[in-house]
């Protein structure tokens, strides 16, 4: 896989993708970004291709200003790289809409087994982003500690309510945006907390476009501000950054562990009870107190699967950088 923080701009602004396969890691981000506690940035860092679209979104800003407004709209494509934004924005948005139903279906009916997949995922994003670090240091134990502690504590914290207005959607699109960006923190997730989650996924199903606008409104000023602060830490701070990140991947594997118990429910768009408020427990106990096999053979398998998946990308990665650097 391309190592996109061996440098200042890294070998992902060489912008080598193929828009296919950014279509595709599209719609792989969206997939996650519907599913509480999967984040579309950890799929965006494992796929290699985070920090191209860190560029692309810092770019865009001062593009449409030094470029669209004169009327030089190749210039500004090309310094806001829109053919990669353009395909990875149509896969998220492909996504979303088509799997939305289908993963609450998957997330129903096999969560052991979805939750296994997502954890071995994120295991291997854990491992992958720790070998970026350039130089291993015990200092860098501080914001490693600290991103499991914070990540940990937010997955643990019990959902609110927000009243459905204009201004929430506003307010929950910029700070779901937020989440969704960085790895390891999902900003579905995020929205489960405050309570916007279900608006905001009937809006989707529903094809709200007033919401819709107002909620993508949010996500585009949380985007443009969150986009430039990172690329700035990442250029001052990286390894630190790049500790702090590894552990917020380690902490949310709360969230997916698949053995839960029910602390709480909630009633979702379809008037259904469905889990809220959820605390891990061990597969034994979780036989014990659901009365049901905790599949631990299957998980196991369906984590190696995950596992195995990023190991996959990232041997592709390997070989098409060796090839592109032979040719």
């Amino acid at each position: 896989m391309d190592s996109p923080v061996s440098s200042n701009a890294g070998p992902e602004s060489s912008r080598s993708h193929h828009p296919a396969a950014v279509f595709l890691r599209g719609i792989a981000m969206g997939a996650a970004d519907i599913v509480p506690g999967v984040s579309g940035g950890t799929i965006a860092f494992i796929t290699g291709i985070y920090f191209r679209l860190l560029e692309a979104i810092n770019a865009a800003p001062v593009a449409v200003f030094r470029h669209l407004f004169r009327g030089n709209f190749r210039a500004f494509w090309h310094a806001c790289d829109g053919t990669f934004l353009v395909c990875l924005l149509a896969g998220i948005l492909i996504s979303i809409a088509t799997l939305a139903s289908a993963i609450s279906y998957v997330l129903v009916e096999y969560p052991i087994l979805i939750w296994s997949f997502f954890f071995g995922l994120i295991v291997a994003s854990v491992w992958h982003v720790g070998r970026q670090v350039r130089h291993y240091k015990v200092a860098l134990l501080v914001p490693l500690l600290a991103g499991i502690v914070v990540a940990w504590w937010i997955t643990t914290l019990s959902a609110g309510q927000v009243s459905p207005s204009g201004l929430a959607f506003f307010g929950a699109g910029a700070l779901a945006i937020c989440a969704m960006i960085l790895p390891g923190i999902s900003g579905s997730f995020i929205l489960v907390i405050i309570g916007m989650y279900s608006p905001v996924l009937a809006a989707i199903k529903s094809l709200d476009l007033g919401i819709l606008l107002i909620f993508m409104a949010g996500c585009a000023v949380g985007l443009l501000s969150i986009a430039r602060l990172i690329t700035w830490a990442f250029h001052h701070f990286h390894d630190l950054v790049l500790a702090l990140l590894t552990g917020f991947m380690i902490g949310a594997l709360n969230k997916v562990w698949p053995w839960k118990e029910t602390l709480s429910w909630r009633t979702n768009s379809a008037g259904e009870q469905v889990p809220l408020n959820e605390a891990s427990i061990w597969p034994w106990t979780f036989a014990e107190q659901a009365g049901q096999d905790p599949q631990i053979v299957l998980a196991v398998l369906m984590a190696l699967a995950g596992f195995g998946l990023v190991l996959l990308v990232e041997w592709i990665g390997f070989r098409s950088r060796n090839v592109a650097q032979a040719g």
